[in-house]
Order: structure tokens, then sequence, then C-alpha cells
């Protein structure tokens, strides 16, 4: 039997007790950044003591996905089932309320380390062939505080496995900005195409946005109630921005790379301790991808593909960049 004492060493080796592992801080002038062990997710990020993400306890594992990364999947596989070579095959249903297998294979995983500086980690974990994905991958994330771009995060999955492997990445991050109340912040998106999901959250078509997941010229969070996907993203220098903005009080932007032309909005208001908690995560593609083929890349033996976003703020209402 294994005392409580020793599950915590000395504050020189990292770890301590917490629900997500050995927790990774990373800091550049006023910004902190906190990764996890558990899934490489990104616990919180702040500048200047300003909380642009939401965060969660020591003992709580991340609650509704809270800055969790994706893979091999991102948002959900129907039934959990899809066709390999007209053969099929069968995940784990992790989403038991509507049949579905939700989140990828590393939600519930350890990363190990690679490589940790004072301003960034790089974490990695290997996906071993299973029943409902018979492939060997590798996921390898990392965060980085750059001196003139905020918060970067590259996602950079290689396949070790012989066949091509399917793949979609995504990650799963809660916007914030500071103590100002959710519900009193506008969200921008630049996306012209909603997925339109049946009541299982798996896309049937799509349509132009429209009143409230028309978000090109902001909507004010307070009356919104959405979990939906969005394409056909505005991209201006190789990027997509989404952006959290209090009237005359600064924003929070996440931003994603050409390779990520998709973006899940959601709108929770189950989020512990928080009215409304608003997740905007970029993926490669959408849910049930293995089944449609919308999105879904197919990575060849020995190569690797590398998905970027990332998080930046400016405390003005004008929006200047602000330079760690």
């Amino acid at each position: 039997m294994t005392s409580d004492s020793s599950l915590e060493t000395s504050a020189d080796s990292g770890y301590r007790a917490y629900a997500t592992g050995r927790q990774y801080e990373l800091r550049r002038g006023d910004a902190l950044a906190v990764v996890t062990e558990l899934a490489a997710g990104l616990r919180l990020y702040s500048r200047g003591g300003v909380q642009l993400t939401e965060t969660f306890g020591d003992d709580q594992i991340p609650p509704g996905g809270c800055g969790i990364t994706l893979a091999p999947w991102a948002n959900r596989v129907e039934d959990g089932q899809w066709f390999l070579d007209g053969r099929k095959q069968q995940l784990d249903i992790t989403e038991v309320a509507r049949n579905n297998a939700s989140h990828g294979l590393l939600r519930n995983s350890s990363y190990a380390l690679v490589d940790e500086s004072e301003h960034s980690v790089t974490l990695e974990a290997t996906i071993f062939p299973q029943h409902g994905y018979p492939f060997l991958v590798r996921h390898r994330v990392q965060y980085l505080l750059a001196e003139d771009l905020g918060l970067v995060v590259r996602q950079t999955l290689a396949n070790d496995a012989k066949s091509p492997a399917p793949f979609v990445l995504g990650a799963h991050p809660y916007l914030r900005l500071g103590d100002t109340p959710v519900e009193d912040l506008v969200l921008t998106v630049s996306a012209g195409t909603q997925l339109l999901a049946d009541e299982r959250l798996i896309p049937r078509s799509s349509a132009p946005v429209e009143r409230d997941t028309d978000f090109r010229a902001g909507q004010h969070i307070a009356p919104l109630s959405v979990d939906v996907a969005l394409t056909d993203l505005t991209f201006d220098g190789g990027r997509a921005r989404h952006t959290l903005a209090a009237s005359g009080g600064g924003r929070v932007s996440l931003w994603q790379d050409e390779t990520c032309r998709y973006v899940h909005v959601f709108v929770s208001t189950q989020y512990p301790g928080r009215s409304r908690a608003v997740a905007v995560e970029p993926m490669t593609g959408p849910a049930n991808a293995f089944n449609t083929g919308d999105g879904l890349r197919w990575l060849p033996p020995g190569e690797s593909f590398t998905m970027s976003w990332g998080i930046d703020y400016a405390p003005d209402a004008e929006g200047a960049a602000v330079s760690h």
C-alpha cells in the first residue's frame, strides 16, 4: 500500500498529486501558461494576471474537456463505427448518452515529456493499434510562449504504421477575458457556413450561417445557446481569427492556421462555477469525418502532419498586439 505522502515528491521534480498529472508552468514576461500531463491539455493561460482561458481545480479532471488536445479524431464518430477497406471498425462508445465515440483516443492518457524550457514544453503520446483504430501513430504537442505571438500550440501526428492512417486533429480550449462576465462579451467568428447536426450532434448537411450561428459581425454571448461546427473560414495572412471582446475593455483571440478549416463553438451553461463558458475549438475536420470524409486526411507511413493554433490578448479597445 502506498501512503498519500508518497504521491508527492519535491518541488524540484515538478510532480504533485494533481488529477491531471504533472503540471508544466511556462513563463515569459507577464505571460503564464500551465500545461497538464493528462491529454497534453492547456489548464491556464494568463497575461498580466488576466485569465484568458477557463481553468479547474487540482483534484478535477478537465470539466467539459477543458483545454484537452484531440487525436486521432476530434468531436464525434457516430455509433463509434466506420469502415476500413470494407470492414467495419468499432470504437469504444465514450459518449454514452448519444452513443458516439467522442474526442479521440488520448483524452484519458498521459503524455511523456519530450522537451522543456522556461518558454515551452513538448509532450508526446502513442496510440497503439486497437479495435476500431488499427494504426500506430504518435501525437506530439508543443506549447510555446512566443515573444511576439502570444501562446502558440503545434500539434503533430506521426504515422509509424505500415499503411496510411486516417485522422482529424483538434483542441478544446475555453476562452474568457479576466473577470468580465462572459455574458457581457461579444464573440466574433470568421465563418460563413454552419454544419447542420441532428440531436446527437452528428452533421447531416450544411447551410450558410444565420441568426445565432452568424458571428461574423459579432454576437453577445448572453442569449446564446449554441453547439455548432462552422467552416468556410476567412484567412488573413494564413490565419483565421476568432475573438471574445469587451466593449471598450480589450479582447482575447484564438487563431488557427490553414490546416484547420473548421472551428466548433460551444456555449456551455454547465461549466462548474460559471454561468456560461465559451469553447472555441480549432479542428482539421468536423464530427463524423471518419464516415463522411469531410476534412479527413490520410497520413502516409513514415510521414507527419502539423496543425497550429494559438491565443493572444490585447488589453485595449483597439486590439493592439501586446508583446511579451
